[in-house]
């Protein structure tokens, strides 16, 4: 359905009977996941820490004969790297005539006695879709956004998601180039996740449909390994496969690219809200009036704590249709 832009009247936002419906995905996985839109962490500063990095040198045997020991080797220490993410601005606006709001009782199409228009509260409702628009919106951006830094008034900031972190130049990701995904490839992914130092906390795997189907039959049908719907992660009820290095969960997230899959150490991963003072995290506010109808505005910076990309794992580019 075409979107209205501008302002919402008697005309243009016509009341319907019957029930409500959307196919677009209202369910958001991840998010919910990780504290919602009501959950998380706050910062004051729109750049804000994900980790603190530090490296070990490569283990090794001592060679440091008594007579070397007498003297003092030079002193070495342990150095540091901070990594960061940014909130971005999310911003949305209603504005509606109070003549469509008062025509509640005005219906266009099929009409049978008795029936009431659907919603009832045009105000409302329009809000609430207002807030699941944000959800999507942070959803998609947190697995899928691409960061960005503002330097200037006029530039926005955008938060990085996981894709972009594992795939980085510190992350881990395995580029499959068109190829089908297989237990090979996964069991590549595990191993060097173990290899990198993943702690293996709390593991989610993200997919698409496709891909989800994928890993059912090379799981249940192929390896008939232990599959347990037996999970429960922020209200998701999820599948749950135990690797060679930990038990992951399995959920299907239609905010996914169907080319990739994500697994995520949920553990280390938090939404991060930057207050306006007085007013709150996301918030609700009505704007000037300029006429006969009110405007409002829902306003909310929100980035994402992802933790060092080390945790995490990726594969991208996979083959999204079966072999004929």
């Amino acid at each position: 359905m075409p979107q209205v832009t501008d302002i919402g009247t008697t005309w243009n936002l016509p009341n319907y009977a019957g029930e409500l419906f959307t196919a677009d995905p209202t369910q958001t996985p991840f998010l919910s996941m990780i504290g919602g839109l009501t959950g998380g962490r706050q910062t004051d500063n729109f750049e804000f820490p994900t980790a603190v990095l530090y490296d070990f040198p490569e283990a090794e045997q001592p060679e440091i004969s008594e007579s070397a020991s007498a003297t003092a080797p030079a002193a070495s220490h342990i150095a540091r790297q901070q990594e960061k993410n940014v909130v971005q601005i999310h911003q949305e606006v209603i504005d509606l005539t109070y003549a469509k709001q008062s025509n509640s009782g005005r219906m266009s199409g099929l009409n049978t006695a008795g029936q009431n228009p659907n919603p009832s509260d045009e105000k409302a409702w329009q809000i609430q879709q207002k807030l699941i628009k944000i959800a999507r919106d942070v959803e998609f951006s947190f697995i899928r956004g691409n960061y960005q830094l503002a330097t200037k008034s006029t530039e926005a900031n955008k938060t990085r998601g996981m894709l972009e972190l594992c795939t980085s130049d510190t992350g881990t990701s395995i580029a499959a180039a068109d190829a089908a995904l297989n237990k090979t490839m996964l069991d590549q992914l595990f191993r060097e996740m173990a290899d990198n130092g993943a702690y293996f906390g709390k593991m989610v795997l993200f997919c698409g449909a496709y891909q989800k189907q994928m890993i059912t039959n090379l799981y249940a049908d192929q390896f008939k390994a232990n599959m347990q719907t037996t999970q429960n992660v922020g209200g998701m009820n999820i599948t749950e496969i135990e690797t060679d290095f930990f038990k992951m969960g399995v959920v299907w997230d239609r905010f996914m690219p169907n080319d990739s899959i994500l697994i995520a150490d949920m553990a280390h991963i938090a939404p991060v809200f930057q207050a306006v003072p007085g007013k709150g995290v996301l918030f609700q506010e009505d704007l000037a009036k300029t006429g006969a109808s009110d405007k409002v505005q829902i306003y909310g910076q929100i980035g994402l704590a992802h933790g060092p990309a080390f945790l995490h794992g990726a594969i991208t580019g996979l083959k999204t249709t079966a072999t004929a």
